[in-house]
């Protein structure tokens, strides 16, 4: 996500709780407790740049209503890498839920 645009970001936070469902299924909560912390660690990150509540919706609907032209750089940027890390994180429910 490094190129992505601020409405790609958008759509990743957005989905973010829909795929962190899917990734768990039936797991017990217990084996997958410790990355669904780190998601959530991750989402606050992202909340506390957009100054929203802690929320992936709140964070999407902040990144929708930055207009193109007054994105910080350095935030854009720490946005693309938490989306890439929330990304990584999805995948580690997902190994840990087929093991468990």
């Amino acid at each position: 996500m490094s190129s992505s645009s601020p409405s790609d970001l958008a759509i990743a936070f957005r989905s973010l709780p829909r795929r962190i469902r899917e990734a768990q299924g039936d797991t017990p909560d217990p084996v997958t407790a410790g990355q669904v912390a780190v998601m959530r660690q991750l989402i606050a990150e992202a909340a506390r740049l957009m100054r929203v509540p802690d929320d992936a919706g709140a964070v999407a609907d902040a990144i929708g209503a930055v207009p193109a032209d007054e994105w910080d750089p350095a935030v854009l940027n720490r946005l693309r890498e938490i989306a890439l890390e929330a990304g990584s994180t999805v995948r580690q429910i997902e190994a840990l839920a087929d093991e468990g």
